[in-house]
């Protein structure tokens, strides 16, 4: 993965209205030029880099959520980054697609629709640590879905939905 491709993307992402976002930014940027493995799993201080998708229905209207099995709450699908992935979003497309069998319309280089920088806690042997996550845009081609291990269920939530499936902020900003 290429680092200064990576920050380049955070960089690009602004949105005056999402202070949060505009924090994490900042906090992913000082990871990536700071730390020796912003990529890495095992590297738990300060964190490390992940990449999650944002996948709208086909109609534009619902969101794809997933009940995440060990942090017990609905979250959007992501997750680490592997040595096969070539660009940041190849990761979020993976773990989508991995985590709910979703078909995504084909894009080379979607969109980054939000960055967000949140504790992990601790499990599976490893600590309490950081996922500085950067949000990447997709559309589902169907409505289909499948259940992975790592999740109790997975739904398509509409907007006016969110407050019942305690949907997070950083998600409802992006």
């Amino acid at each position: 993965m290429d680092v200064a491709a990576v920050a380049a993307a955070a960089r690009a992402f602004a949105d005056p209205a999402d202070g949060q976002a505009l924090k994490s930014r900042e906090l992913i940027l000082m990871i990536l030029e700071s730390t020796p493995a912003p990529f890495s799993r095992r590297q738990f201080t300060p964190g490390h880099i992940t990449a999650t998708g944002l996948v709208l229905a086909p109609d534009g209207q619902r969101l794809l959520l997933v009940h995440h099995r060990r942090l017990d709450r609905w979250l959007l699908p992501g997750g680490h980054l592997e040595p096969q992935d070539g660009e940041i979003w190849d990761a979020a497309r993976r773990e989508v697609v991995e985590e709910t069998g979703a078909i995504l319309a084909p894009d080379s280089a979607p969109p980054l629709a939000g960055l967000d920088v949140h504790g992990i806690p601790a499990g599976k042997g490893e600590p309490y640590h950081l996922h500085h996550d950067m949000v990447f845009h997709f559309r589902a081609l169907s409505e289909e879905f499948r259940l992975s291990e790592e999740s109790r269920a997975i739904a398509w939530c509409g907007f006016e939905e969110f407050d019942g499936y305690a949907v997070p902020g950083n998600v409802r900003r992006a």
